[in-house]
């Protein structure tokens, strides 16, 4: 599988990681989860563009960033309570490896050195996820033009 994600794991783990996986496609507009739900999956993406959003309460929910092609979907599955932090649709038809985290999880646990090397990809994800976010609650909440995020008293 060609991914940026994957690239450099143990080859080893690499080939158990991917007998805990199969092809999936999702149309596009489809949910493919809601923050909040349980994250009992993740995929890799292969073709397509998923949002990733954001409930802002009282508000339509805030597009956080676009996924495509070798994108990590999904990294709540690693950290309990192994629920969704974002919600995720599918922008146009996306096709992707699908992962039981359940079987991922316990691959980590049986070959540590493997599960530290993926577990260090996915905190780079969330990392990133983590600032983009951040952007984007700016963009949002601050006064036009401020570039700062303005916290109500």
């Amino acid at each position: 599988m060609n991914s940026a994600f994957l690239r450099g794991l143990p080859s080893e783990g690499l080939d158990h990681l991917m007998t805990c996986s199969h092809e999936v496609s999702f149309p596009a507009g489809t949910r493919i989860f809601h923050e909040g739900d349980p994250a009992d999956r993740f995929w890799i993406i292969r073709t397509g563009a998923v949002t990733l959003d954001l409930q802002a309460h009282g508000r339509r929910a805030a597009t956080v960033e676009t996924l495509g092609h070798g994108d990590l979907l999904g990294w709540s599955w690693l950290v309990r309570p192994y629920t969704w932090r974002l919600g995720a649709e599918a922008f146009s038809l996306v096709r992707a490896h699908e992962f039981d985290a359940m079987a991922v999880r316990a691959l980590c646990d049986l070959d540590p050195v493997f599960g530290l090397a993926l577990t260090r990809r996915v905190l780079e994800v969330v990392s990133h996820r983590l600032q983009a976010t951040r952007i984007r609650l700016l963009d949002l909440y601050a006064p036009h033009g401020s570039g700062v995020m303005q916290v109500p008293q």
